[in-house]
């Protein structure tokens, strides 16, 4: 472990469901007592997402899924519920919000929750810290009977540095204010001078305070507190930015004599709470005042500390000999999914590893043919959330996505621009004539959509075919007699399990990063209602089963007819035929991968300037594709420039000293930089990781880059003059999978490795219980447990060396919060990883 290329990496996922609110409370003012609410999703205080507004409701349903890689440290996760403002175009309103602290996210893990909605106001707005250092030095007494009072002390304060301040209004003039508080109640304070336009100010004043008061040698300094505020000339108040409280009373106060930490900023305490160094911030605590209201959240927070590949082999090694196991039900896979780990956890980072070993098509076969040879009624294969089923999902994702958007995008997008009324249900329409034409709007789109599938079937990818003429043979084989079922095993997962969820949820699938409005989600799930009936044409269904609603069956009558019928059968032949020596698809139509205008650009060398100043950036769109990199003044607009993915040499971060500004990325040309801010820290993220992945096999692919700009005629990162200098640091590592398919095999190893231990009590009680049952599962459990704990000891050994080197009070590991570092975040049992760790360090000392 001492090893300096012993890489350990923390990974964290985060995963929200914004379910709904309730008992939200009225507007105080007007005539309508109704609010339209939506929700904002932040990292402490920087949003990240927004879900769609709900109109005139005061229990709005939102449904809205969000997950994302978590990129940089956070304390707190923090939905705001706000109410907007249409008529006045005044700020949104505020109405409250729900914070969980980073150390309790765990604990709500795949639960539904109701959380009371906590008001929000400026001294709980607090983000930051604070470099203190406290200094008490003797004081001589200068009297004839003595020579030196160890009583008698002076304390020095130093606010040195605070970081990552909270901006109010856009901006932020940091002061501080240093106070002592006497036991006796009196409190003297001093204040540092203000700096300018910073989130990051450096206070040079140093400040004393007797430690007694001059009358009273038995009063002494028993609180520190120091307080950071934003200037505000002119208006009546200063703005509380955050604030740390050190307790300095008697014995604490003697065992202080030179003291420099950091700290986490906290919001403003009061009269009647206690000392929160190391207690939740308010609004953060659960309680049963839900005066403003309840939020239904299902949270999935997953932190892994990746060890490198060498300490997986074992499991490695272990899941794939799976692939040849006669029969599977004795493979480590089946007995992971099937017995031990919930599916629905397991089989992400099972075909994951899966597919990096290309052995994901084989065991798929196997756990099918298991699961249609218990199958009687071939209507019903694969109905349920069984491990094949669940594994078959994550497949499809990950090799279908390019294919998903180059299918759907085209009239989602058209869909989400023209905003046609599509609503057919009498119940829900309040003028009963405008039934027929949102009826054809309807037809329309179906129809476009239901031949962007039918159309599609040369450009479904071959591993998915492959998987699909596994399966139709699989069902082939046990109903020799159906001649429905080679389609019906497949429409199951292709229509019912991929098409209907996409255009059902499409920002799950990366289709769309707008908010979509109430009517065209309602006309998206009338479309998914029908596409689902489609795919249940070939599944031997009755009419009543394939369309329950009345108002359904105008357009049943309408696609479920067998010309549609006859070009499902076809696309679905041709997406299941024999892959094995598939041909190549030249792809001349451009596929749009990403797009957006939540970015700010600054051309370098943009209308011949040599120094940068705010008139360089300008707001645009832009949009990503399989040809070039493009963007626009404002959507639909036409592209100002268009950078081929050729001509992209590099993508990288940007130093942020450059422009003192965050979430900036540079994307390298032979000719000049293109710098690019992001509207959050995902968002760069995610430009970043796949502007890399696209271009990674760009032969002309620099080496190296400089990670900062070149400003005033030097390079600000290696200070060389040369603008055409060569980089000065390496560029980042790309694997070599196509940019849908990054896979992290150690990653998802160490998922496995932490599902298993979380599940060690119910692999041990069927150890026990299989003993003389089933030796050979039993033979693979024992496996298993032997190997998570080979790994599990390595995580000891880890924890120990980080235990010795993490210093309480550093930048990593500033004091206030809970400490991340030294937590282990696996909901476990400490007396079990013990008990079955007692017999591996004693055999591993």
């Amino acid at each position: 472990m001492a090893d300096d290329n012993f890489k350990v990496r923390l990974l964290e996922r985060l995963k929200i469901k914004i379910g709904e609110a309730k008992n939200l409370p009225t507007r105080s003012h007007g005539s309508a007592t109704q609010r339209d609410v939506y929700c904002t999703l932040s990292l402490d205080q920087e949003e990240i997402f927004r879900t769609s507004t709900v109109y005139q409701t005061l229990s709005p349903f939102f449904g809205e899924e969000f997950q994302f890689d978590v990129p940089r440290n956070f304390r707190f996760i923090s939905i705001y519920v706000f109410d907007r403002d249409r008529q006045n175009n005044k700020q949104d309103k505020v109405l409250g919000k729900v914070a969980i602290r980073r150390e309790h996210l765990a604990s709500y893990n795949n639960k539904d929750h109701w959380f009371p909605i906590k008001a929000v106001d400026a001294d709980s707005e607090v983000q930051g810290k604070a470099n203190i250092e406290i200094k008490f030095e003797p004081v001589f007494n200068r009297s004839k009977n003595s020579s030196y009072n160890t009583n008698t002390r002076k304390l020095f304060v130093q606010v040195r540095e605070c970081l990552d301040l909270t901006l109010k209004n856009g901006a932020c003039d940091p002061y501080a204010i240093i106070s002592v508080t006497y036991t006796n109640g009196k409190r003297l304070s001093k204040r540092t001078k203000v700096r300018k336009k910073t989130t990051s100010p450096q206070f040079e004043e140093v400040f004393s305070f007797n430690s007694c008061e001059d009358s009273d040698i038995d009063t002494e300094i028993c609180e520190l507190l120091v307080s950071i505020w934003h200037d505000t000339p002119g208006m009546s108040d200063d703005v509380f930015l955050g604030e740390v409280r050190v307790q300095l009373k008697g014995s604490q106060q003697q065992s202080v004599t030179h003291q420099n930490a950091w700290y986490f900023l906290q919001p403003r305490s009061s009269k009647n709470r206690p000392f929160l160094t190391h207690s939740t911030p308010p609004g953060t605590r659960l309680s049963s005042d839900n005066s403003l209201g309840s939020l239904r959240l299902q949270v999935q927070y997953t932190e892994d500390r990746v060890f490198p590949a060498a300490i997986y082999d074992n499991l490695k090694s272990l899941l794939l000999q799976s692939s040849p196991a006669q029969p599977v039900t004795n493979s480590s896979v089946y007995v992971l999914g099937e017995i031990i780990i919930n599916k629905i956890e397991i089989a992400p980072p099972l075909v994951r590893i899966l597919l990096h070993s290309e052995k994901v098509v084989p065991i798929i076969r196997s756990l099918a043919t298991v699961e249609i040879s218990k199958v009687t009624d071939p209507t019903t294969i694969f109905r349920g959330n069984t491990l094949v089923s669940k594994m078959m999902d994550e497949a499809m994702r990950l090799i279908g996505l390019q294919y998903l958007h180059k299918t759907l995008r085209p009239t989602l997008e058209l869909i989400f621009s023209e905003k046609k009324p599509c609503e057919i249900d009498p119940t829900r329409v309040r003028d009963p004539n405008t039934i027929q034409t949102n009826q054809a709007n309807l037809k329309a789109y179906i129809q476009n959509i239901f031949d962007d599938i039918t159309q599609s079937a040369v450009h479904c990818p071959a591993l998915m075919c492959q998987i699909f003429h596994n399966l139709k043979e699989c069902a082939m084989l046990y109903f020799p007699n159906n001649k429905e079922v080679r389609y019906s095993v497949i429409s199951g997962f292709i229509f019912l399990r991929f098409f209907a969820p996409a255009i059902l949820g499409p920002r799950l699938f990366d289709l769309t990063t707008q908010a979509i409005d109430c009517q065209t989600n309602r006309t998206l799930t009338l479309i998914s209602k029908t596409i689902q009936s489609l795919g249940n044409l070939v599944s031997c269904r009755s009419t009543q089963q394939v369309c329950k609603e009345e108002y359904m069956d105008c357009l049943y009558k309408e696609f479920c007819t067998d010309i549609h019928k006859t070009a499902m059968k076809k696309f679905l032949e041709i997406i299941s035929a024999n892959t094995s020596s598939p041909q190549a698809i030249e792809n001349d139509k451009p596929v749009t991968l990403k797009e957006g205008d939540v970015t700010r650009l600054m051309i370098k060398r943009a209308q011949g300037r040599k120094r940068f100043g705010r008139k360089n950036f300008k707001q645009r769109y832009f949009k990503l594709t399989t040809h070039n990199l493009s963007y626009s003044k404002s959507r639909g607009k036409d592209a100002l420039c268009e950078i081929p993915l050729s001509n992209i040499l590099a993508v990288e971060r940007l130093a942020e000293t450059s422009f003192k500004m965050k979430n900036m990325f540079q994307i390298v040309q032979p000719e000049r930089a293109l710098y690019v801010q992001a509207a959050n820290c995902v968002e760069e993220k995610e430009w970043v990781d796949l502007l890399t992945k696209i271009c990674q096999t760009n032969a002309n692919r620099l080496k190296k880059y400089h990670p900062s700009a070149f400003i005033n005629g030097e390079w600000m990162c290696c200070k060389s003059p040369n603008e055409l200098a060569p980089g000065c640091s390496e560029v980042s590592q790309v694997d070599s999978n196509n940019y849908h398919m990054t896979l992290d095999p150690e990653r998802d190893l160490q998922r496995i490795h932490s599902l298993i231990i979380g599940h060690i009590p119910h692999l041990e009680k069927y150890i026990q219980v299989l003993e003389e049952r089933e030796p050979m599962i039993c033979d693979v459990l024992k496996k298993l447990h032997e190997v998570a704990f080979e790994i599990e000891y390595q995580h000891r050994i880890y924890k120990r060396a980080l235990d010795r080197n993490t210093k309480y009070g550093s930048l990593a590991t500033p004091i206030g919060d809970d400490n991340y570092l030294l937590a282990s975040r696996m909901n476990l049992d400490p007396t079990v990883v013990l008990r079955g760790m007692t017999t591996t360090e004693s055999t591993l000392s």
